[in-house]
């Protein structure tokens, strides 16, 4: 055995069994054969009274040459010996290191995928199935570390995952199967045993992580599920396991959820509605709606805001359910950027004075490329920046307030307004108002609601809006739907209003029309 460096060890084959030894043994016996007739005692003498009796042949000579060429090839047949062994064990080297390297992850040394498939076919040849418990888990976080911190750390940050996990599991029932993505094959059926190691799992990665002269958070969601009895059974637990981790996440992550029977059917719409989501955005088909925004004072639109229709077997998707799709598997980015080009193109036709408001996922805010791929879109589009305002949600902030605050000054830099969505519903603060400098504050339709009636809401609308006021920012009402709504506002002071009252999400064609009418107009549509 030899010691690769990797923290593995590989077979170097003998090269005493080789074809290459067998070869010189052969050419050593027939040098061994002339140095023996070159030194045997009575050939030698006999040789040596023949030389005495025929000098003129000069036999000794020619025995001191083949004397010579003897050792010769035997130096030689040596030397080579060696040189193939050398090159035998370099080929068996390297075909060991392309083995090792289809069932192993060179960054952490786990098994991979591949790893994964040969277990288990392994186990299910043995029948030893039934005996195991299968942990998915996906690390919560891990872009962020990625792109804000480089690829060098997010390497560090994986192999010490894959260090602790070790710790827990064992190295050898642990496999990364993707980028943030492992597998645990736990030999147990101890359904306490596995849910400790899975609390533990989570305890660990939640630690704070050191990288490159500074420290990150991860943590991670865990799906637990039990390998059924019959054929193909650790696989289908997989597949349980991946359900139960998807639950994980969209039950506020860093948590262990076991799997259920009715996650299955979850499980198989989540699989399909990706497979149609990635298909809908390669042929275009995820269109921006537009909503008007209306000058509360002129009764003029005052702008659009682009919102994401999906028409899916004849009928369109809640936005939510396939945004919120786009963002686990990273589809968001090509989402955004196509939404946001078709609705800039589409902006450009409209009057100079009607402005497109386009909402961004938190996701996307951890995004260092963010600003410069909008500001890329409008030279492509020829859409002014100043006949853009991008939406943020206030979460977007609080998952990262530095590069929040690049991307804003980025956008600002290029002439793009900003404005701070459904405000007052997460993790406002004065202190942000100040800091990320937003042209315009939302109000969320969760205070619009009810606040012509209801006194205390009404409080919290006007201390809103004496806020915006104060500050100097354009104040937005969502979610106006009725007559007295409209006119509690306005006499309060709010700038613009979005609403059913106004109009429901249109296509473009019906956005196009609609931007010359005034306000009575636009409500006796709505209606």
């Amino acid at each position: 055995m030899a010691d690769t460096g990797a923290g593995r060890t590989q077979t170097v084959r003998n090269p005493f069994t080789s074809r290459a030894f067998s070869d010189a043994i052969i050419l050593t016996a027939f040098c061994l054969c002339v140095l023996f007739f070159a030194v045997q005692n009575d050939a030698f003498e006999a040789l040596v009274d023949y030389v005495a009796d025929h000098e003129e042949y000069q036999l000794d000579e020619l025995i001191l040459a083949l004397a010579t060429a003897g050792i010769g090839s035997l130096i030689y047949a040596a030397l080579r010996v060696v040189e193939l062994a050398r090159a035998l064990n370099a080929k068996e080297r390297a075909e060991s290191d392309t083995a090792w390297l289809a069932e192993h992850d060179p960054l952490t040394h786990l098994h991979n995928r591949r790893g994964l498939d040969a277990a288990v076919a392994a186990m299910e040849a043995n029948g030893t199935t039934g005996r195991y418990t299968v942990h998915s888990i996906d690390l919560d976080g891990f872009k962020k570390i990625n792109d804000l911190l480089g690829h060098e750390a997010g390497d560090q940050a994986l192999f010490e995952v894959a260090r602790r996990l070790g710790g827990i599991y064992g190295s050898d029932a642990l496999f990364r199967v993707g980028g943030d993505e492992f597998v645990v094959l736990q030999g147990s059926t101890d359904a306490q045993a596995a849910q400790a190691k899975a609390s533990a799992a989570v305890a660990a990665l939640s630690e704070p992580f050191a990288l490159s002269g500074t420290t990150a958070e991860i943590g991670a969601s865990i799906g637990i599920a039990s390998v059924p009895k019959g054929k193909g059974g650790v696989r289908t637990a997989l597949q349980h396991a991946d359900a139960a981790m998807y639950v994980a996440k969209r039950g506020g992550r860093n948590q262990t959820v076991w799997f259920e029977p009715s996650m299955k059917d979850a499980l198989r719409h989540r699989i399909e509605l990706e497979r149609d989501l990635r298909s809908a955005l390669r042929e275009h088909v995820v269109v921006p709606y537009f909503q008007p925004l209306v000058d509360l004072k002129s009764g003029k639109v005052h702008g659009f805001e682009a919102l994401a229709r999906w028409e899916r077997n004849g009928e369109f998707l809640p936005a939510m359910e396939f945004i919120a799709l786009a963002e686990e598997t990273g589809l968001i980015v090509e989402l955004t950027d196509q939404l946001l080009r078709r609705a800039s193109i589409e902006a450009k036709s409209w009057p100079n004075h009607v402005n497109l408001a386009f909402n961004i996922s938190p996701v996307q805010f951890r995004d260092p490329q963010l600003g410069l791929r909008i500001i890329q879109i409008l030279g492509e589009t020829g859409l002014p920046p100043h006949r853009l305002e991008i939406e943020i949600t206030e979460t977007a902030l609080v998952q990262d307030l530095h590069q929040a605050d690049i991307t804003v000054s980025t956008l600002h830099a290029a002439g793009i307004r900003v404005a701070l969505d459904d405000f007052g519903t997460g993790y406002s603060s004065l202190s942000q108002l100040s800091r990320f400098n937003f042209d315009k504050i939302k109000i969320d339709r969760s205070f619009v609601e009810g606040f012509e009636t209801d006194e205390r809401q009404a409080k919290i609308v006007r201390a809103v809006l004496g806020l915006g006021r104060g500050l100097g920012l354009t104040m937005t009402a969502e979610g106006i739907e009725s007559e007295s709504q409209l006119k509690a506002l306005t006499e309060l002071g709010c700038d613009v209003g979005q609403g059913f009252l106004f109009g429901r999400a249109m296509p473009a064609d019906d956005a196009r029309r609609l931007c010359a009418l005034d306000t009575d107009t636009i409500r006796s549509l709505a209606g």
